[in-house]
């Protein structure tokens, strides 16, 4: 809306405001008048002979004159004389007209809408002239709820500054509707409105009550009373949760009456809660595979200890490493029931790990990490942290072999991420002994490239390049798309 009233209009940033908030909330006063509402703000320089159509509304309550979308025509004055007559005016003019691109006519509610003293726009109500509903209590009530509020559009007392309208929970007024008067009685319930004070174990008679002598929390209706602005809140017995919103009616910044509007929210509570036990569920699950990766990395570490085997101890060194990469995915997954994970905070903590186990009398190996690759999802990431510390590992173990002098050998491994539209990428390089002579990726027998090999080109669908660049250079490359 405020894209085309600037591309249309000559009206400033605060009415443009007001008309926003203005068509954030009048789906209520739609279905209120059983009526089709279209917004009107005069073309710029057009003095008032065309107009372009800023927001539409159907109802819910009634049937559309226009199942068509009519937000952005330019309508000229012969199109809507009485649009015209509202604007030059600044009153609100009724009468009959042809309906927009149609031949039939509708019964045109033409009310200026008024802001900081003056005119910005024009609000029509078009309905059909022959109504084909049954005249009743309900509509009765329903209609002058909707002149009151006519009356303060036209007076600039409406919309309000707050509303809590958007809100995707906010009742509707087919959800049900109490009117009250001035003195806070109720004057009409409707149907749903009783069904829904039913379910809060509410069963008397309501009308020419104040809610509070039926049971109801009068809270909501004396705080909108008395800062004469809307009111939602929550109300809760048992198992049963009903939204409740109450709008103010106003005159000469006096309240008159008003609505409340209720909401059975039970439903959605209960599926709310559904998804806590869920996600807490979920969360415990990632928290127990961890500490029980980790459990078993303890045994395989207790293991080796005992071994006389360097093989067989380094074999379970490296299936503990392993293990521990996976636990960490699921450390920070514990941490947020979505399958979702921050890839950017496994991998230092990988690195560490590395690290950590690499410190020794023989080498000094130093790690760093540049560059993001952002969330990722989880069955994604667990490979991908196999990935990278089995090829973090193999830089330690390859890339800087022992002095013949006796002194530690000192190495640096950088390992970058970035991700692009289609693709993830991973490198790992070290300014070691680079490859050795001859080498062939798919004739290697190391157990450590071979995994990578394989969760590489099986898991991940992915590519993966080796090559000498002052030491080795590790290209990992995963299409991830969007």
């Amino acid at each position: 809306m405020v894209e085309l009233a600037r591309q249309n209009t000559a009206l400033g940033d605060d009415a443009l405001e007001h008309l926003h908030r203005l068509i954030a909330s009048w789906r209520s006063l739609a279905d209120l008048s059983f009526s089709d509402l279209l917004l009107f703000a005069p073309v710029e320089g057009e003095g008032g002979r065309r107009f372009v159509v800023l927001g539409q509304v159907r109802p819910t309550t009634g049937q559309t004159l226009y199942p068509d979308d009519l937000v952005g025509r330019v309508v000229a004055e012969s199109e809507r004389p009485l649009v015209t007559q509202a604007w030059r005016r600044g009153d609100a003019v009724a009468g009959v007209a042809p309906a927009l691109g149609d031949d039939g006519n509708v019964r045109l509610d033409c009310v200026p809408v008024r802001f900081g003293g003056r005119v910005v726009a024009v609000m029509s109500r078009e309905s059909t002239t022959t109504s084909g509903r049954r005249p009743g209590e309900l509509e009765r009530h329903y209609r002058e709820v909707f002149a009151h509020f006519v009356r303060m559009i036209a007076d600039g007392a409406f919309p309000f500054a707050r509303d809590e309208t958007e809100l995707e929970e906010a009742p509707r007024v087919g959800d049900g509707v109490i009117v009250l008067g001035a003195d806070r009685r109720v004057r009409f319930a409707s149907p749903n409105a009783v069904s829904a004070l039913h379910r809060l174990g509410i069963h008397a008679a309501t009308s020419g009550l104040e809610l509070a002598e039926v049971g109801f929390d009068p809270v909501p209706v004396e705080t909108a009373w008395r800062s004469q602005a809307p009111v939602m809140v929550e109300t809760q017995r048992g198992d049963t949760s009903v939204v409740v919103h109450v709008l103010p009616l106003l005159e000469d910044a006096t309240v008159v009456g008003g609505i409340a509007m209720l909401r059975d929210v039970s439903d959605l509570r209960r599926r709310d809660r559904m998804l806590v036990t869920k996600d807490a569920t979920i969360r415990e699950i990632h928290h127990r595979v961890k500490n029980n990766l980790q459990t078993i990395a303890a045994l395989l570490r207790l293991q080796a200890r005992r071994l006389q085997s360097d093989e067989a101890r380094s074999a379970l060194e490296e299936s503990e490493r392993r293990i521990r990469s996976i636990a960490v995915v699921h450390e920070t997954l514990s941490r947020d029931a979505s399958d979702v994970v921050p890839f950017d905070d496994i991998v230092r903590p990988l690195a560490r790990l590395v690290e950590e186990a690499s410190i020794g009398p023989e080498a000094r190996v130093s790690f760093v990490v540049d560059g993001h690759v952002g969330d990722l999802p989880g069955d994604l990431a667990t490979p991908l942290a196999v990935v990278l510390n089995e090829l973090m590992q193999n830089a330690v173990d390859h890339a800087f072999p022992a002095r013949d002098d006796g002194r530690p050998v000192e190495g640096r491994v950088r390992v970058s991420l970035q991700r692009t539209a289609d693709d993830l990428v991973v490198v790992v390089a070290d300014d070691g002994v680079g490859l050795p002579a001859g080498f062939d990726l798919e004739a290697s027998s190391g157990l450590g490239l071979s995994i990578v090999h394989t969760l590489v080109a099986s898991e991940l669908g992915g590519s993966l390049t080796l090559r000498d660049d002052s030491g080795t250079r590790v290209e990992v490359r995963v299409p991830i798309g969007r």
